[in-house]
């Protein structure tokens, strides 16, 4: 990939901070990549189209780092759960055979896995070699009649961020456009309401979250094309253009997509959340509104209040519960600010939010959700974060699994909100899956076990003789 388009991904126009300012969004800065580099980023963006091959090509390293790092769910195929890389050594790379290597690791993966279409995913090594990864799928493409998409993704051009715009940006110059959406089946109509075709961007279904909200979207005749990428077929990624709106569900991740389709296609688009009553809801009624539906409107203003007013009604035993507990959340990109809003719907207050990996319009919504202010935290390393929890008197961390163990040698509670988890938290049905889980966090018998003196620590009972040392009272 080339500088130029680099630096464009980075200065993405549909960013509201760079219609003001072209400062560019995450300029790669010396160690910016421990947190995930472009080719993580790439992979993680696009893996979960389910019944596609996916092929890293470098050294083997690189494929067992990333693979399945998401938890997206599929609710059919399962081929993207099979990892598969070149496994390119020192030889290979000495005698030049990377290019060939490749070549045949596609015709495996079509002769084993008869895939809809292979990705190819590009790592340092090969990219400092030169292997050219557009030319290879070409080639096999024409040879197997198999879509091949290169993704030009070498982790040594920025960050996950970036990796996540290639991503979008190679689905734009390979896929989407590529084919015509199916007919809409004539069983599946309904007299009165017109079907829309719509997409969702930066979806990624983690812990099958999303199917809480299928169900709400096939009742008011809304006909999702594609997810971009949770749970999505690579027939569906091709069809993108032919959607009456799109939702961008993760900014920071692939807002480049969403603007071409605008600007290519007139596709418009709307950032939201499913994350919280009130900005689930909100998604429904901005998508009512960009289809100019008066009937659809109606009809999700009535959904709204039926699915609201049952959502709450289960909320109370619980909200008396959590209502009025501190909770340090340390996460990024659209979870910074909608979790947050998720959290206010329980009665529970944020101490402090992180903002490592969050876009300037994140930081906005923050402030829009918690006021001027509010205090987002950067610094994720341990000491900061345990120091940010006692500094704020929280009773609760929200952060991703690789705070785990911070949390738990501190004997502090711990809710797991990053792609690693197993819950699913989205829509009114995922709400309360998350107040189950923050109670059962909260209230877990453990935590006044942990805190409480080690027996050999606490005074003898009157009367009673001390321990001779190594032995303990029973």
């Amino acid at each position: 990939m080339k500088t130029a388009e680099i630096a464009q991904l980075l200065n993405e126009p549909a960013c509201a901070h760079n219609r003001n300012e072209k400062s560019g969004c995450a300029r790669t800065k010396p160690g910016a990549t421990a947190g995930g580099c472009s080719f993580d980023g790439a992979q993680i963006a696009l893996l979960p189209i389910a019944d596609v091959a996916h092929i890293v090509h470098g050294p083997i390293a690189c494929a067992g780092a990333s693979w399945d790092n998401r938890g997206a769910r599929s609710s059919g195929p399962t081929l993207y759960r099979i990892g598969m890389t070149t496994d390119l050594t020192e030889q290979d790379v000495i005698m030049g055979r990377g290019e060939k290597r490749l070549f045949l690791a596609i015709k495996q993966a079509i002769d084993d896995y008869a895939p809809k279409a292979v990705f190819l995913y590009s790592t340092c090594v090969p990219a400092l070699i030169g292997d050219d990864l557009e030319a290879v799928a070409r080639a096999a493409s024409a040879r197997w009649g198999v879509p091949v998409v290169p993704v030009d993704c070498a982790g040594f051009y920025g960050t996950k961020n970036l990796g996540n715009r290639i991503a979008g940006e190679a689905m734009f110059k390979y896929v989407i456009g590529t084919r015509e959406p199916a007919p809409i089946a004539a069983s599946t109509q309904r007299p009165g309401i017109r079907v829309h075709d719509v997409n969702l961007i930066g979806e990624y279904n983690i812990a099958g979250e999303f199917w809480y909200l299928a169900p709400l979207f096939d009742e008011l005749g809304l006909r999702i094309l594609c997810t971009l990428s949770g749970d999505a077929r690579f027939h569906e990624v091709q069809t993108m253009h032919r959607a009456r709106a799109s939702m961008v569900v993760c900014a920071k991740a692939l807002l480049n997509v969403a603007r071409k389709l605008e600007s290519n296609f007139g596709v418009p688009f709307f950032e939201g959340s499913f994350y919280g009553i009130t900005d689930t809801s909100q998604a429904f009624r901005d998508f009512a509104r960009l289809l100019g539906d008066d009937d659809l409107a109606a009809r999700t203003e009535a959904m709204i209040a039926r699915e609201e007013g049952a959502v709450r009604a289960a909320l109370e035993p619980w909200r008396a519960r959590l209502a009025g507990k501190r909770v340090l959340l340390y996460t990024g990109g659209v979870k910074s600010w909608s979790v947050v809003s998720a959290l206010q719907d329980l009665g529970m207050t944020v101490v402090a939010t992180g903002t490592n990996k969050s876009t300037e319009e994140d930081k906005a919504r923050i402030r829009e959700i918690m006021g001027e202010a509010t205090k987002m935290i950067t610094d994720g390393s341990p000491k900061a974060l345990l120091q940010a929890y006692q500094d704020y008197q929280a009773d609760i961390l929200i952060a991703g699994g690789r705070n785990l163990y911070t949390a738990l040698k501190a004997r502090i509670p711990f809710l797991d909100i990053n792609q690693e988890r197993e819950f699913g938290y989205a829509g009114y049905g995922g709400m309360l899956e998350l107040v189950r889980q923050l109670a059962l966090t909260l209230e877990s018998p453990v935590w006044k076990k942990v805190r409480a003196p080690a027996p050999w620590h606490v005074a003898p009972a009157a009367g009673k003789a001390p321990a001779p040392a190594g032995e303990t009272h029973a």
